[in-house]
């Protein structure tokens, strides 16, 4: 499995739930293990000093509550047990994240998802708190920059699944 060696916790049972979770989805496994490798390098404890987003695939404080939860709570959990909270912020998606990209933008800007590589998210906090992303710095990201910034993330042995 895809980036299995930066789980250092109970990593049996992790990507059998990732596994089931991506099947529950109809998504592909490697697709939910990249978006947490690269939001929190699948640090179930890590946290953004900035936004004080939380977790895998750093929940903001906002999220969490609307999950029924905060990101306290969150990083006192296992990196299994935060695996509910990733499926359930991700089952209302289900049937939406028909491609890796997809399932990148359900966690990073949801308005985004489906939506062509011309698409654009026109706000500047948005750019500013991400400039990984605003490649061109017009304060403006496209879906097409935010897949470039992200293949440079992807191992190439795994490139095939994300193309």
């Amino acid at each position: 499995m895809m980036f299995e060696n930066f789980i250092r916790e109970n990593r049996d049972t992790f990507i059998r739930k990732v596994n089931d979770i991506a099947t529950m989805l109809s998504i592909k496994p490697e697709w939910l293990m990249f978006v947490m490798y690269f939001e929190s390098r699948l640090n179930h404890k890590a946290v953004n000093p900035i936004t004080k987003a939380a977790g895998l695939i750093q929940f903001m404080p906002l999220t969490a509550h609307s999950l029924g939860t905060t990101t306290d709570e969150l990083l006192k959990m296992s990196n299994v047990e935060q695996l509910d909270f990733v499926y359930k912020y991700l089952k209302p998606y289900k049937g939406r994240m028909k491609r890796w990209i997809d399932v990148y933008l359900a966690v990073f800007y949801p308005a985004a998802m489906g939506k062509g590589d011309d698409y654009v998210i026109k706000n500047d906090l948005v750019a500013r708190q991400n400039p990984i992303f605003d490649i061109n710095k017009d304060l403006d990201i496209s879906v097409s920059e935010i897949k470039k910034a992200l293949q440079k993330h992807i191992p190439g042995e795994y490139r095939y699944l994300f193309s």
